[in-house]
C-alpha cells in the first residue's frame, strides 16, 4: 500500500471498454482477469440478472432447490462428456478447487482406499488464494508469506516455452508417478494453459499422456479449467480439444459471463458414488451461504445460451488468427524470448534477467500501456491478451500495437548501461 496511487475510477463498461472519470476510454485486453466472456454489460446476461433479481434473490441452498441452479446444472452436464454428471456450487475458483482437492482425498478414504492422502502438481501450476489451492499451487511469491499453512505435495517438472522438447513437459512426472501412485488421492492441472504462471501453454499431447497415465494409476484427475474454461482455449472447455474426460472439473470465472462469482465442481459418477451411504459421517461436509444463488444461476444460464450461438466460435476462431498473425511480425526480435497462442489467449515473453513475477518492467509495461489507453497486466516479463469476445479487429489490432510499444519500451530499458 506504501507503493499506491490514486486509482482511475471506471464509470461505465461496455463490450471490450472501459469508460473512465474525465472521458478516456480503455480497451480491457484481459477481460478484467479472466472473467468477462461476450463483453461488459451484456444485454441478455444484464435482463437476466435484473429479471431475477426481481423475483428470487438467495434461498439457503440446503434446504431448497430453484429453477436456475437446475438450469445451469443440466445445461452443463449436457456440454460436459458423459461420465462428468454430478455439479456441487461454490463461488469462486479458488473454492472449486478447494472443493476438489477435499472431494478427492474423502472420496479415496469412503471408497476403501486410506493411503491415498497425497496430490501431485506441476512446478508452474496457480489454482488459487485458499489453503489448499495454494498448496498445489507453484511455491513463490504468491504462497512465501503462508508457507506454514501450506501442505506437502509433489511436484513434477515441466517445459516452459514454445521450443521445449517434447520430453520436457512431463519432466519427472512419469517417475513420481510410477513411484508414489498408491498413496496419491489425485493429480491437479490446468490444461492446456496454465495461467498466472506466465500464461503457458502444453501440448496437447503431453496432456492426454498424464491423463492417461493417472487413469492406468487408478488416481483421480482433476482439471482446473477455472481459466481455460468457457472458450478461452479455442474450444468451451480444454478437455474438449483434449478428448479427456476428468474424474473432477473445477469452473468460475467465465461461468456467469463475468458479470457475477459463481463456480462449479463438477464430479463423475464415480467420484459422487463413494459419498452415497446411510452413514451422514460420509457426508461431504462443505457449504456456503451463497452456494447457488438464484441471481448469479440467471446470469450463468444467459451466459451458457450465448455460448451455443454459432456466431460466438467464429469469432474466437477470428481473435486467435489476428493473435497468431501479429505473433509472426515479432519473429527475431532480440527482445522476444518465447511467443505463443492458443485459443483466443495470446503471450509475449521478453528476455529478462530479473525475470519473474516482480520484474520491475511489469509495471512499467503496464502503466505505458494504460497511458496508450490499454489494460494490461503483465506477469512480469510476460505480457499476454485475452480480450473479451466482443473486441473488435481493430481495437485488437490496436492492443497488439501497444504491445509492440511495450517491447521496444523493454529493448532500450535492456540497452541501457
Amino acid at each position: 500500500m506504501q507503493q499506491a496511487r490514486p486509482l482511475p475510477t471506471v464509470v461505465q463498461a461496455l463490450d471490450a471498454v472501459l469508460y473512465l472519470a474525465g472521458g478516456a476510454e480503455v480497451i480491457d485486453a484481459i477481460s478484467s482477469w479472466w472473467v468477462i466472456t461476450h463483453g461488459h454489460s451484456q444485454p441478455e446476461i444484464a435482463a437476466a440478472i435484473a429479471e431475477q433479481a426481481c423475483r428470487l434473490d438467495q434461498v439457503i441452498f440446503a434446504e431448497f432447490t430453484h429453477e436456475p441452479a437446475e438450469e445451469v446444472a443440466r445445461e452443463l452436464v449436457a456440454l460436459l462428456p458423459p461420465g462428468l454428471a454430478h455439479v456441487f456450487f461454490s463461488d469462486n475458483g479458488s473454492t472449486a478447487v478447494e472443493i476438489a482437492l477435499k472431494m478427492a482425498l474423502q472420496a479415496c478414504r469412503q471408497r476403501g482406499e486410506p493411503r491415498r492422502t497425497r496430490f501431485l502438481a506441476f512446478s508452474e501450476a496457480y489454482h488459487g488464494d485458499t489453503v489448499g489451492a495454494m498448496s498445489v499451487g507453484a511455491a513463490g511469491v504468491f504462497t512465501e508469506p503462508y508457507r506454514e499453512l501450506l501442505f506437502p505435495v509433489l511436484r513434477a517438472g515441466q517445459g516452459r516455452c514454445s521450443d521445449d522438447p517434447p520430453e520436457a513437459w512431463l519432466g519427472d512426472f512419469r517417475a513420481l508417478l510410477e513411484r508414489h501412485h498408491a498413496e496419491l488421492a489425485a493429480v491437479i492441472l490446468e490444461p492446456l494453459i496454465q495461467g498466472a504462471g506466465g500464461m503457458i501453454v502444453w501440448p496437447e499431447a503431453a496432456v492426454r499422456e498424464i491423463a492417461e497415465l493417472c487413469r492406468r494409476a487408478g488416481v483421480l484427475l482433476i482439471f482446473d479449467e477455472v481459466m481455460t474454461g468457457f472458450g478461452r482455449t479455442g474450444a468451451l472447455f480444454a478437455l474438449e480439444k483434449l478428448g479427456v474426460t476428468p474424474d473432477l472439473l473445477c469452473l468460475s470465472k467465465g461461468l456467469t459471463g463475468g458479470a457475477l462469482p459463481l463456480a462449479a465442481t463438477i464430479a463423475t459418477r464415480q467420484v459422487y458414488a463413494a459419498f452415497l451411504s446411510e452413514d451422514r459421517r460420509r457426508t461431504f461436509f462443505h457449504g456456503h451461504s451463497f452456494t447457488a444463488n438464484p441471481i448469479a444461476c440467471a446470469a450463468a444460464a444467459a451466459n451458457l445460451r450465448l455460448l451455443a450461438e454459432p456466431a460466438v466460435r467464429a469469432r474466437w476462431r477470428r481473435i486467435e488468427a489476428i493473435h497468431r498473425q501479429r505473433l509472426a511480425r515479432l519473429a527475431g526480435r532480440p527482445i522476444l524470448r518465447d511467443g505463443r497462442c492458443c485459443g483466443i489467449v495470446a503471450a509475449v515473453e521478453l528476455a529478462s534477467p530479473r525475470a519473474g513475477y516482480l520484474d520491475a518492467i511489469g509495471p512499467a509495461l503496464h502503466d505505458h500501456a494504460l497511458a496508450r489507453g490499454v489494460l494490461l497486466r503483465p506477469l512480469g516479463h510476460i505480457l499476454y491478451i485475452l480480450p473479451p469476445f466482443s473486441i473488435t479487429d481493430e481495437q485488437l489490432h490496436r492492443v497488439w500495437d501497444v504491445v509492440e510499444e511495450c517491447m521496444a519500451l523493454a529493448e532500450r530499458q535492456a540497452a541501457r548501461p
